[in-house]
């Protein structure tokens, strides 16, 4: 073990792990993904979740032996270099943290909805609820994670009361016919759904705050797996059973499965999902942002000044700064112009990059033939078969492509200081 023995354990390294993957897609994905395939959106969730398995294994192995604040971009500069490390940190740094401004959209949403509110309403209960999870993490992980605890268990609660008051309105008519956009909807639905899946790769950027992480990261791995699964393929399935055609008609899916299933307590339940989801993902994501982007400038892929705050135990308030002016652009786009689709869209290219990548180090760096070596091997072609359906949003990762390349050309031809 280093110098710095990490505080969180078992418990609360779960909280994270379900926080970050089960997160903001309970309350927009179903709709979204009913939306695009209908009932097939239940396959899609099934393959999602498939493919989760050997991605969140490969990742536990590698955050298991290598913990360091860089998460996956440490492991892609061990096996492949400084310039696709770079291009990962990028990815996931400026790239993947577009979903943070969607998920505060969200929230604003359903909150707006249940209370009453247009546009401004939305917004502003937007920055509320994306500003408290800054304020949290600037007392370091040691006081976020015990937040998380709480949040992630009232999350678990919450879902598991909501399918169960909707199951007696289930009607299995709905189910018919189960493609009524065909495999193409079915697909759209995949690439939506990578949201899903997206955090196993946030908590590495955390791994060297856990206890005993060869013990705690595997146990706490598989304990966010049954969760993560059995939640979304739950929901998923009641949100067509119960709403049929009528799912994903409106922004706020849950509250229209409520509304049908408990008239009387329905908004509250909603309320709660809404604040606990948005708070415990957030908290997560602005944690592991912020240890990414000290490790960026500790690395020299951002200014040095960054980098205070990136050694095991170390509060990146400096990083944490930077993350909130990148989210707040964002924002900024996201809250213009409404529809969340494409930026969800990029968020999931970006992060089925940076998974393409880690995969790769991962068979270079975990044993040959292990467990995690062959994980990783899976889902390398696994992942290569969602970028090819990302379409479009592909443009923004070769965009970061180029930038890397950039940078490693501007740093080549910097005058290297002369030794005193």
């Amino acid at each position: 073990m280093t110098e710095h023995e990490g505080r969180l354990g078992v418990l609360q390294a779960s909280a994270l792990y379900i926080a970050a993957v089960l997160g903001t897609g309970i309350l927009m994905l179903p709709g979204l993904a009913a939306r695009a395939a209908g009932p097939g959106s239940v396959l899609a969730v099934i393959a999602v979740l498939l493919l989760s398995v050997p991605l969140a294994g490969a990742f536990a192995a590698l955050a298991s032996r290598m913990p360091d604040s860089g998460g996956v971009a440490t492991y892609v500069r061990r096996a492949l270099g400084d310039t696709a490390a770079r291009l990962a940190g990028y990815l996931f740094f400026f790239g993947v943290i577009i979903g943070a401004p969607v998920v505060g959209i969200t929230a604003g949403r359903y909150l707006a909805s249940i209370f009453g509110g247009g546009p401004v309403a939305v917004v502003v209960i937007a920055v509320v609820i994306l500003t408290l999870p800054f304020l949290s993490n600037l007392g370091g992980l040691r006081v976020s994670g015990r937040v998380q605890l709480g949040l992630t268990g009232a999350l678990v609660v919450i879902i598991v009361i909501v399918v169960a008051l909707a199951i007696p309105a289930v009607d299995a008519a709905n189910f018919e016919p189960l493609l009524p956009h065909g495999l193409t909807g079915v697909g759209l639905a995949i690439s939506l759904m990578i949201w899903a899946v997206s955090g196993w790769e946030a908590v590495t950027h955390l791994a060297a705050e856990f206890k005993n992480p060869r013990r705690t990261i595997p146990l706490a791995t598989v304990i966010a797996i049954v969760a993560v699964g059995a939640g979304y393929l739950a929901l998923q399935l009641v949100v067509i059973a119960v709403l049929g055609s009528r799912a994903g008609e409106s922004d706020v899916t849950l509250l229209d499965l409520v509304a049908q299933t408990a008239p009387g307590v329905g908004p509250a339940i909603i309320t709660a999902i809404a604040l606990v989801v948005c708070l415990g993902v957030l908290n997560t994501y602005a944690g592991a942002f912020a240890k990414l982007g000290s490790s960026l400038g500790r690395d020299g892929d951002l200014p040095r000044w960054f980098a205070k705050g990136a050694e095991p135990g170390g509060v990146p308030r400096r990083a944490l700064a930077l993350t909130a002016i990148v989210q707040g652009a964002y924002f900024v786009g996201v809250a213009v112009t409404g529809d969340l689709t494409p930026f969800i869209l990029i968020n999931t290219a970006c992060m089925a990059s940076v998974y393409l990548l880690g995969m790769i180090a991962a068979t270079r760096l975990l044993a040959r033939f292990s467990a995690g070596w062959w994980m990783a091997l899976i889902s390398i072609v696994l992942v290569v078969g969602l970028l090819a359906l990302a379409g479009w949003a592909l443009l923004v990762p070769l965009f970061f492509v180029v930038v890397a390349l950039l940078v490693k050309l501007v740093k080549s031809r910097a005058p290297v200081p002369r030794p005193l």
